[in-house]
């Protein structure tokens, strides 16, 4: 029971990371910076809970910026490696949604990370079973 109480503690405590985090993401768009919007987004990801709110949540943000993403060329010149395995849990995640225009847009990010990143990349994001999105 107390280590349930813990988690529940750390979850709204990681949800308000989380709208803090989209708040920051919103602006970034506005200023039609969605390269750091995705970056901002992708921090601190995948939250370090077990609970499903904190993920979903999180998945918004992240979804919020990866359909902000126009040229996506252009991205890999400003997106920092140390990105590209959890940028393609988010991809998997995107892709599982089923929805068309989500799945369109994760497709478009996975050949180009997957060009630049290679293989390695997306045996990482799908053999990482513990840090999961």
């Amino acid at each position: 029971m107390a280590a349930e109480h813990v988690e529940a503690d750390n979850a709204e405590a990681i949800i308000m990371r989380i709208e803090h985090k989209s708040r920051k993401i919103e602006s970034l768009l506005k200023q039609n910076k969605p390269v750091e919007a995705l970056k901002t987004a992708l921090e601190g990801s995948p939250p370090k809970t077990k609970d499903e709110r904190c993920k979903s949540a999180n998945w918004i943000v992240v979804h919020r910026a990866i359909m902000a993403i126009k040229d996506v060329d252009s991205l890999f010149f400003a997106l920092d490696p140390e990105y590209y395995d959890i940028l393609m849990k988010y991809l998997y995640r995107g892709l599982s949604t089923g929805d068309r225009p989500t799945c369109d847009q994760c497709l478009r990010i996975h050949e180009k990370l997957t060009e630049k990143a290679g293989l390695g990349c997306i045996l990482r994001s799908l053999a990482d079973t513990v840090n999961t999105v």
